[in-house]
């Protein structure tokens, strides 16, 4: 895991300039650094090293050097590209796993991603077609953001590296901003600085001549299979245990963290890591430590954990921020910066649980409600003409079921967690010029238009919850530390299990993740695989009616920027219905409020 940056300039001071760019990433790779640079291109490179201690430094180059990469990621099966290209006659002279790239690059050109098996961002320069190749994984696991100026294009795996550059122009985009409310993140190409765009899963950027073009290589696909239960389950825990085998390898010691649900307990089970991390807090609804405990007391292996306080929480905010380059109101996130940090003491990679609810059917929206089975039997017709008749009264439960029942999925539902509505957030926001969530989320429907709902909820959690929200969380939080963090449920083996599995053996009336859940039955000593998923909670609920952190707060809304940007009697009412206990309004508090201090960190 490593930190990259550069640019293609004709500028002649490339050195210095690179060389801040990548003093602002030095948390990422605190045990290397290395450059390329030559009369049209600048590449870097912080190295953490997980593979090949002593002589896998970057960049790393072909045999005539006419081929240069620098990467941030793991490649799992490299020892098999590097047999196959062996045998096609290229000369290796590392043992480390990015130096397959170079020589698969000259074997398959373009389409060597599609024989990657792994996490990873990487830049790679072909010399003597002078084009720079950006490549960032099928599942976006590792960030990869460019900018293109006048005469200069930037890349980096973090924004923050493009703020000492000469001529880079920091600029608040405030066309996102509504659509961040509805989804607590950054859910689009475009980030808040403008001109800073991301490059999507699964997408290579190829830059000639200062032309951009853009490819895909992936893209989540499902094809249910008929299987029986016992076949699904025997599938998965193959695939699992191989995709575990794989995310072992490191020439160093690798830890995991544990919450309480099935995904973190599943992997520890396998792995058997011998040492684990928990985070918790003392409210005992909101503390896993004790799930862990018991786990880990009967596999025979270490736990540590802590507990977070709310002051160190709250005071913790500003530095978090900037480690995340946008802002991102899952409360979550922030606890993950305190795991990390535990775990960084000990070791350098941890294993983690992400993807599973995405490709397993794990979240409580997927679940068929009898409820909703029931009314779906009236017409939709009907059904729309009693959403469109209580769209026009105050939220309230009853309600609320008879809209979302009454309207299609793709013009109501961006995800698991959305914060606010499009119509409420117009209000809140005072520029009026706003992307829409139903814009952003058009293509993913129009994709999956053939599909069911579910597998429709699956795509659009995976491409803005999964990406945008909880990997962005654990890169930033891990790679603060010079941790790596791997995730063997975001693996092709796995994929191509889940992508086939149909309804029922996702989800049913009760339980969600049905089959993942038999499966890790098998190997787990406790009953976690029946636990519903937590993921770390954080008693923000509570903390917010507080009078020290209420005050916080309403500071930090009656701020310059704050008042700009907001209707302020708007935001300062949700304050007070929450605190007075009316309306349970603390994630939507919490999502204007880490913007403010998100825009203070960068841009005061």
């Amino acid at each position: 895991m490593c930190g990259i940056a550069g640019f293609v300039s004709t500028s002649e001071k490339k050195e210095p300039i690179l060389k801040h760019m990548l003093d602002r990433i030095e948390h990422r790779g605190p045990d290397g650094e290395g450059m390329y640079i030559n009369s049209k291109v600048a590449l870097g490179h912080k190295r953490l090293a997980i593979i090949d201690l002593h002589t896998g430094g970057q960049p790393i180059y072909n045999e005539d050097k006419s081929v240069v990469v620098v990467l941030n990621g793991e490649i799992y099966n490299y020892q098999e590209l590097k047999e196959e290209l062996e045998k096609d006659g290229h000369t290796f002279v590392t043992k480390t796993d990015t130096e397959v790239l170079v020589h698969g690059y000259e074997k398959w050109g373009v389409d060597l991603p599609k024989h990657l098996r792994g996490m990873y961002a990487f830049a790679l320069w072909d010399d003597k077609k002078e084009a720079l190749h950006l490549v960032r994984d099928a599942w976006g696991i590792k960030p990869l953001y460019y900018y293109q100026g006048e005469d200069t294009f930037l890349f980096a795996s973090e924004i923050k590296a493009f703020l000492d550059y000469p001529t880079f122009k920091k600029e608040l985009n405030r066309e996102i901003l509504l659509p961040y409310l509805c989804f607590n993140s950054t859910p689009t190409k475009e980030t808040f600085f403008k001109g800073v765009y991301r490059l999507d899963p699964g997408e290579i950027l190829i830059l000639k001549e200062g032309n951009v073009e853009i490819q895909s290589f992936f893209s989540l696909q499902f094809e249910e299979e008929k299987m029986s239960m016992e076949e699904a389950v025997t599938n998965i825990k193959k695939a699992m245990k191989n995709s575990v085998q794989y995310h072992m390898i490191a020439d160093v010691e690798v830890g995991s963290f544990l919450s309480s649900g099935i995904d973190s307990s599943y992997l520890v089970a396998l792995a058997h890591p011998n040492k684990t991390y928990t985070i918790g807090h003392k409210e005992t609804r909101y503390d896993e430590a004790h799930y862990a405990k018991e786990l880990t007391e009967k596999l025979g292996i270490h736990n540590t954990s802590k507990t977070i306080t709310k002051e160190e929480y709250m005071e913790a905010i500003p530095r978090i921020l900037y480690y995340m380059d946008e802002p991102l109101a899952n409360p979550s996130a922030i606890s993950l910066y305190f795991l990390a940090g535990m775990a960084s003491q000990d070791v350098k990679v941890v294993l983690t649980g992400e993807g599973a609810d995405e490709l397993f059917g794990g979240y409580n929206s997927y679940l068929q409600a009898p409820s909703k089975i029931w009314y779906n039997k009236i017409p939709y017709g009907v059904r729309h003409v009693f959403a469109k008749m209580v769209s026009h009264f105050k939220e309230a439960r009853g309600l609320n079921f008879i809209y979302r029942n009454g309207m299609r999925l793709e013009d109501i539902h961006i995800g698991i967690g959305r914060v606010f509505s499009d119509k409420e957030a117009g209000k809140i926001v005072r520029d009026k010029k706003q992307i829409t969530t139903k814009e952003i989320t058009a293509p993913i429907y129009e994709k999956y238009k053939n599909n069911s709902d579910l597998v429709k909820r699956q795509a659009i959690d995976y491409y803005f919850w999964l990406v945008h929200d909880f990997l962005h969380a654990v890169d930033r939080n891990t790679m603060a530390f010079g941790l790596e963090a791997r995730t063997p449920f975001l693996d092709d083996e796995v994929y191509e299990v889940a992508r086939r599995l149909r309804p029922y053996l996702k989800v049913n009336k009760r339980d969600t993740k049905v089959a993942l859940r038999f499966s890790a039955k098998e190997v787990l000593p406790s009953n976690a695989y029946q636990r519903k998923k937590l993921g770390f909670p954080v008693p923000l609920r509570e903390w917010l009616k507080e009078e020290e952190i209420y005050k916080q707060i309403d500071r930090v809304f009656a701020s310059t920027i704050s008042l700009e940007l907001f209707d302020y009697k708007r935001i300062k009412k949700l304050l007070e219905e929450h605190k007075s206990g009316k309306k349970d309004n603390y994630k939507k508090i919490w999502t204007i409020y880490i913007f403010i201090v998100w825009y203070q960190v960068f841009f005061t």
